[in-house]
């Protein structure tokens, strides 16, 4: 059901304009199956018309039922569902970080540091439009923490922000969101769910138009709760 969720808020725009390209056809063709059936005269002729018009109601109806959900899931359901839930799925297994799953890019950026203080940096933010500020780059994390940045673009559609290994490019989406923040709390993240060990976490923003613009990508270390 997670990657449903998933599904759903990633395509949202698209299957806006799927259904609306449906819903064009379908409203046509009901409009065009009224106008046979009020001109109809013969019985067998009004017979056909009146399936004709019955499919097309039809059809129409499921295309707005669908519109409907879309709609509600998408600004409603997904937001509201806990950090933690898309990450109770096999993708689980993917963002548990054995020894030795980071890549040399991210080893030599570790190399020197001790194993209590990574050192590597935040990259794709942009102050005052797309940032995380909590928790900074390299910074340890426990429990459940609550996310701060900002995220505020030109024709702002929605954000999400997901996890993944150090090096890896398997994202996991923790949850979204459909305002704009400046400079306030994004949503919540339960790590109590991860093996503990290096992750990347990002900030993704989608404009009204579908664009997914660049990342800002922080990594982290999760710890275990003493």
């Amino acid at each position: 059901m997670a990657e449903f969720y998933i599904f759903l808020s990633s395509y949202e725009v698209l299957i806006y304009i799927l259904l609306a390209i449906g819903g064009m056809f379908s409203f046509r063709w009901l409009w065009r199956s009224w106008g046979e059936w009020r001109i109809a005269v013969f019985s067998l002729e009004r017979e056909f018309s009146a399936r004709r018009l019955g499919r097309s109601v039809g059809l129409s109806a499921l295309i707005l039922i669908l519109f409907c959900a879309e709609f509600f899931m998408a600004s409603f359901i997904i937001p509201g569902l806990p950090s933690d839930y898309f990450l109770i799925t096999p993708t689980l297994d993917l963002i548990s970080t054995p020894t030795g799953t980071l890549s040399a890019d991210m080893m030599t950026q570790f190399a020197g540091s001790s194993p209590q203080t990574p050192a590597p940096n935040a990259s794709g933010c942009v102050p005052n439009q797309i940032i995380l500020t909590f928790p900074e780059a390299g910074e340890e994390i426990k429990g459940a923490i609550e996310l701060v940045g900002t995220v505020n673009i030109p024709n702002f559609g929605f954000y999400k922000y997901e996890v993944a290994p150090a090096g890896s490019d398997t994202w996991a989406t923790i949850a979204a969101g459909r305002s704009v923040v400046d400079e306030g709390p994004l949503g919540r993240w339960d790590t109590t769910a991860l093996t503990p060990g290096d992750y990347q976490l990002r900030l993704v923003v989608v404009d009204n138009q579908g664009v997914i613009l660049p990342a800002c990508i922080v990594p982290v270390r999760v710890i275990p709760i003493q």
